[in-house]
């Protein structure tokens, strides 16, 4: 009988690969969702808070005379 030998560093490679795929298809999925629904007007646009802020602009020219 053969019996496979796995080593610490191969089995971190394989448990490494494992992670490194499924956060890769996590990412991509999302990405193509957002795409998928933009496109369909699904998604919400969100607000801009600063836009709410009412600044009154100054003329310097009279403050430094």
């Amino acid at each position: 009988m053969n019996f496979l030998y796995f080593d610490p560093g191969l089995g971190a490679m394989i448990v490494q690969a494992v992670v490194a795929g499924a956060a890769g298809v996590l990412l991509f999925s999302k990405g193509v969702m957002y795409k998928v629904k933009s496109f369909f007007g699904l998604t919400k646009e969100k607000e801009d808070t600063y836009d709410s802020i009412d600044i009154e602009e100054q003329d310097t020219d009279d403050k430094k005379n």
